[in-house]
C-alpha cells in the first residue's frame, strides 16, 4: 500500500502501452517528445514484466517498472529502474531511470511511494545504493529528492557514446 490508498506493484506485459504513455508524458515534461525512439513493440522486448502468477517472476528483459495506481484505478506514476554493480562494495545497487507522476496526481506522497518502492527492491538484493540522475534546470525536483535525503553528486560527470560515436567506437 502506498499513500493515501494508492498501491504499487510491477508491470504486468498487459501495462505496456501504459508504460509507454507515461514514457511520452515524461518526455513531454522534459521538452524532449521528439526524442522518444520507444514504441510499445519495441518496450514488449526489452522490458521485464512480472508474472502475477508466480511470486518473484519475471520475464527477461533489461529493466522493469513499478507502476502506482490511484484509489481510482488509473495508473498515476511509474518507476522503471535496472540493477547495476558496485565494484568498490562488490554489491548490486538500483538505477533508477525514469519516475514519473502524472500532473494531477502529484502532491499526493506517490512520488515518493515509488522510489520508497525502488529503495525497498535495493535492499531486497542486498544492494547499498539507490542511484538516479535528475536534469539541472529541474528545481521542483532537485528540491523534492533532498527532502528524502539524496545528495548530489557533484563531483561525477555523466558521459556517454551513442549513434555514430558508439558505432565508431565499437569499430576501433
Amino acid at each position: 500500500m502506498a499513500s493515501n490508498g494508492a498501491t504499487v506493484r510491477h508491470a504486468t506485459r498487459e501495462d505496456v502501452n501504459t508504460i509507454y504513455d507515461l514514457i511520452i508524458e515524461l518526455a513531454d515534461y522534459e521538452k524532449a517528445k521528439s526524442s522518444v525512439k520507444a514504441s510499445p513493440e519495441i518496450l514488449a522486448k526489452t522490458l521485464a514484466f512480472h508474472d502475477p502468477s508466480t511470486p518473484d517472476t519475471f520475464t527477461p528483459g533489461y529493466a522493469r517498472t513499478f507502476l502506482l495506481v490511484a484509489p481510482e484505478g488509473e495508473v498515476a506514476g511509474m518507476a522503471l529502474y535496472f540493477y547495476n554493480y558496485s565494484t568498490w562494495t562488490g554489491v548490486p545497487g538500483v538505477y533508477l531511470e525514469d519516475l514519473f507522476v502524472k500532473t494531477k496526481y502529484r502532491k499526493r506522497g506517490y512520488g515518493k511511494a515509488l522510489i520508497k518502492a525502488c529503495a525497498k527492491e535495493c535492499l531486497r538484493i542486498n544492494g547499498q545504493r539507490l542511484e538516479w540522475s535528475c536534469l539541472d534546470w529541474n528545481t521542483p525536483s532537485l528540491e523534492f529528492y533532498e527532502s528524502l535525503g539524496a545528495t548530489q553528486k557533484k563531483e561525477w560527470v555523466g558521459l556517454r557514446a551513442e549513434g555514430d560515436a558508439l558505432a565508431k567506437l565499437a569499430e576501433n
